[in-house]
């Protein structure tokens, strides 16, 4: 499984970007495609999740089911446990460049379970990673004005 990267510098502090990420009920208030996320187990304090989710991808509505391990406040990692995909696996990388300035590294891998031209495939997979990337750091940005 192939995996695409994002970089993307985010006007928040790195606490304020990491309790994004783990925020995941909130999901789908800020991430355009997905549709419902229900957290079904949660450990906060060892950094375990399985979060459920629903995405609309126009022609059906395609559910996945991750299993996220976190190490505060740097990394976010996960991987698919059901669902309609084959595999989902990614990552968050966190680094503070200076108070208030934070830089969020996505990558990910999707195997969606049919053959797909790889240059097609690629170009989706670029083009929704970046864009969820975007829309982490307008959450992220949000989140930081609203603290204060």
């Amino acid at each position: 499984m192939e995996r695409q990267r994002h970089t993307e510098v985010v006007n928040a502090p790195l606490e304020s970007c990491f309790e994004t990420l783990v925020d995941f009920a909130r999901y789908p208030d800020w991430f355009a495609l997905i549709t419902a996320a229900d957290v079904e187990r949660a450990d906060p304090d060892a950094g375990l999740w399985q979060v459920r989710y629903e995405l609309d991808a126009t022609l059906k509505t395609i559910t996945y089911t991750l299993a996220y391990t976190a190490k505060a406040p740097n990394r976010l990692d996960w991987r698919s446990v059901a669902g309609d995909l084959r595999a989902i696996e990614g990552s968050y990388r966190l680094v503070e460049l200076e108070k208030g300035l934070t830089e969020a590294t996505c990558a990910q891998g999707i195997d969606v379970g049919l053959w797909v031209p790889g240059f097609l495939r690629r170009t989706f997979e670029n083009s929704a990673l970046s864009q969820s990337v975007r829309e982490f750091k307008a959450a992220a940005e949000a989140r930081a004005r609203a603290a204060g």
